[in-house]
């Protein structure tokens, strides 16, 4: 599975969003929203979970600031949701989130490989050029790509 696609949604009065079709059937039973780079994530219950035990190895790594690391998984943990979409696929955005990630009426659902992120509008339309020119750097350095 590999989530892709950029959809441009509303984020309604009472803070949910419709989730994009091709996506909801990855989430139909729980999904887990949490904190990301500037936005919002969505992961399915096995991805959260792998990420959390990624997270917990790297918390044990000796060369790491323990201190930091615990604190910041203490707040992974407090700012994640688990999330259930209604029938009509829809979710609600916790408004810890919600401010976090400075999401207001116009947004931006975009996949991101293992994840689904949500973005204030303003913000993806921000970075886009940055992102079309991160894409051709990795292209022309043969990242992996």
């Amino acid at each position: 599975m590999a989530f892709v696609g950029t959809y441009d949604h509303t984020l309604d009065a009472k803070g949910r969003i419709v989730l994009p079709s091709k996506f909801r059937g990855y989430f139909a039973d729980a999904a887990y929203l949490s904190p990301g780079d500037g936005c919002v994530t969505l992961r399915t219950p096995d991805e959260f979970e792998a990420m959390a035990e990624r997270f917990k190895g790297e918390v044990k790594d000796e060369v790491r600031d323990k201190d930091t690391d615990l604190k910041a998984l203490r707040a992974l943990a407090a700012m994640s949701e688990e999330v259930r979409p209604d029938t009509q696929g829809r979710i609600m955005v916790p408004v810890r989130l919600q401010l976090f990630a400075e999401l207001d009426r116009e947004i931006v659902v975009c996949g991101a490989i293992d994840r689904i992120e949500i973005w204030n509008a303003a913000s993806w339309n921000e970075m886009a050029e940055e992102l079309d020119q991160s894409v051709a750097t990795a292209f022309r350095q043969g990242g992996g790509i």
